[in-house]
Order: structure tokens, then sequence, then C-alpha cells
């Protein structure tokens, strides 16, 4: 095994030491703790969020069903309570045209807190996957002391594109700023000033933001592939920050090549041809749908391909854990204690990729030691 440091360390004059080249052989950590079931769901999973007291929640965007609760928090006994309230949960696609999607959550992609006591909901605003419903994009901020929305930011229709699909996000150390993953037609990475509210594109059609075509998305040994043949595509969707707050990474899930960019070069007066001369290749890893960066600096990438964690140690990319339980395996999060925990949303499992499929698939929530 390597003894190279975690992907966190950097050089003190500036960012990573060098872009990595290639990758190790695949080995598994004997650090790693067996996969623990924490909850099951009746509908599909995607985001997990841990609070600092420990307190977990997790949501489930209205793809394939009818999700009758977007954000839930995992009580200790396994049941899910509506949060923050039932009445930010009550749209559905069936009223759709009876409740506002200003102020209801209608397809909640991930729920991120940002370290100063709040919880951030993404709501793409795009049931299904599908066409944005107007005024639907949004970023709500929830008070985890009172557990009551403090603020709401939409993302309007110049950033938020027909098209687009708002996947994931991260925060700056500070709070003032979050990145946001555009998994969606068009690839890109959307910045919100949590202050003011407003939103701008970057690295819109950058290839590296991009579906990568010579990559096919592989599941249970075979392509993945809708009914009528088609591949799917999906752009720009994991995403990490470094501890600093200097460094982003991300990566297109259709696409096996793991990217990042200084954030200061994200703001919205330095000029696109800038940032895209400052995108650097930091690995060619694998087909993964989240990152993570964890406190003790390990960057990890899901798998869903072999239904493992793996982490990036130097130049080599490591197993943590496989498990075939892990079927797709989405979305991490990080308790107060370093644990890791990651959900299981059984994307192959769904009937876009499996005629006949119920449209409420049984999907979990796992989680894991961290890696020392």
């Amino acid at each position: 095994m390597s003894k190279a440091k975690p992907l966190l360390v950097l050089a003190a004059a500036g960012g990573i030491v060098a872009a990595v080249v290639g990758v190790a052989k695949a080995q598994r950590l004997s650090s790693a703790s067996p996969l623990t079931q924490v909850a099951q769901f009746d509908h599909q999973v995607t985001g997990v969020a841990v609070a600092a007291d420990g307190r977990r929640f997790v949501n489930f965007p209205r793809w394939t069903d009818d999700a009758p609760v977007s954000v839930a928090e995992v009580m200790k006994d396994g049941k899910l309570k509506p949060y923050p309230d039932d009445r930010w949960n009550e749209w559905r696609s069936a009223r759709a045209n009876e409740l506002s999607v200003e102020d209801h959550f209608v397809c909640v992609q991930s729920i991120v807190p940002d370290g100063r006591g709040n919880l951030w909901v993404l709501d793409p605003g795009a049931p299904g996957n599908e066409k944005i419903l107007p005024g639907a994009p949004k970023l709500v901020r929830i008070d985890l002391t009172t557990n009551s929305v403090t603020k709401v930011i939409p993302i309007p229709e110049d950033v938020a594109l027909q098209g687009t699909y708002l996947n994931d996000i991260r925060f700056s150390p500070d709070a003032r700023l979050g990145y946001i993953t555009d998994s969606g037609t068009r690839g890109a990475v959307i910045v919100v000033d949590l202050e003011s509210g407003r939103s701008w594109r970057t690295l819109d059609g950058h290839p590296s933001t991009q579906v990568d075509k010579n990559v096919t998305v592989t599941l249970d040994g075979k392509p993945l592939r809708r009914p009528d043949g088609r591949q799917p595509m999906f752009a720009a969707d994991g995403i990490a920050i470094s501890a600093d707050g200097k460094t982003l990474f991300y990566q297109a899930l259709t696409g096996r090549t793991l990217y990042s960019i200084d954030t200061a070069l994200l703001a919205s007066d330095i000029a696109e041809p800038q940032r895209a001369a400052a995108v650097k290749t930091v690995a060619h890893t694998h087909v993964a749908d989240g990152l993570w960066m964890s406190k003790a600096g390990v960057l990890y990438l899901t798998s869903p391909s072999d239904y493992s964690i793996k982490r990036l140690n130097g130049s080599a990319v490591e197993t943590v854990l496989t498990d075939r339980r892990l079927r797709w395996p989405d979305t991490f999060s990080e308790g107060p204690d370093g644990r890791m925990y990651v959900t299981a949303s059984h994307i192959q499992d769904t009937n876009w990729f499996t005629p006949g499929a119920p449209a409420s698939i049984r999907t979990q929530l796992f989680s894991f030691a961290p890696v020392r």
C-alpha cells in the first residue's frame, strides 16, 4: 500500500503538487470496518446529511415516484419525520397546480450542512429529472436549532437553464459561497453568493464539466441503458472542497477524470478563458457519483459499477470497502465522530433502466468507519 498522504495535503506554495497521470491497482484497506445498515426506506433516497449533534437527515427526489416526503430526519427508531415540517413537504406531482413551488420542496436532490448550524436543501425543481418547473429551483436554509426555514434563494432561469439539473453542493469555510454541480445537458459549476442570493454559471460547457462520450456506465456487468437503448449521460456530478476552501474538486458521472480548480477563479469577475486555462486534472479515476473530503483530509469517491467506496491516496485509487448491498452508492456525509455515511439509491433498479420495476423502490442508508 502506498504511504502517500491523502489528497488534501497541498503544497504550501499553492495547490496540488502535481496532477496524477495514472491510477494504481485498487487495493482493499484493512483498516475499514464492515458496512453497517443504518436505515431502510420505501422510496428512492439520494442525499444524506449528518449534523454536528449527530442528527441524521435524508432526502427523496421525485424521479420515478411521487414520494410522500422530500426531506426527513431519521429518528433513533429508524422512522422518518418530515423536516423541517409537514408544510414544506406537502407538494406532490399529483397536486402540482395546487401548491406553490417557491415555498415547497419539489424535487430535492441534495442536503448538506454548512458547518455553521444550518442545513441547506438543494431543489432542482425538475420532477422526474425532466422539465424544470418555473420558480422551483432553489436553495433553502434551515436553522438546525430552531428547525425553521430562515432563507430561500431562488436560482433564476438564466442560471438554472432548461436541461439543468442541480446535483450537489459544497460550501466555502466561511459559508458565504456555495458551489453546485450541474449534471444536466450542459454541465457547469454554479456559484451562489449565500448572502446576496446572486448566482452565476462557471465552466459552462467546459470539457471538464461535460459527459465523456468515450465512457460507458456499467452496472451489474452490463452497460446501463434505458429500455429504448439510450445510455444515460450525466455531466458534472460529484463535488468536494478542500478544508481551506481554496480548491474545488469535481467529476462528471459519465466520466473517469477528477478535476480541480482554485475557487478564487470562480468569482463572477473572472473571465471564462482564464478559468478554463486553470482547470487541473487531478486523477484518472472510474465512474463515480458522490465525492466527499473528510475532516481528516481523505477524498472519498463512490463507485457504483463495483458496489464499492474508494479513496484517493496520493497517486493511487484504493478500495475502502466493497459490498453488494451498495447498489449505486450515491452520496456521502460525515458524522461528528468522523464516521462516514453513504446512501444506496438503486438507480439501476428503477423503471428507468429495469422495465417492469415498480415506481417506488427500497433503498438504504449505510455507515462505515473512516480510513485512518
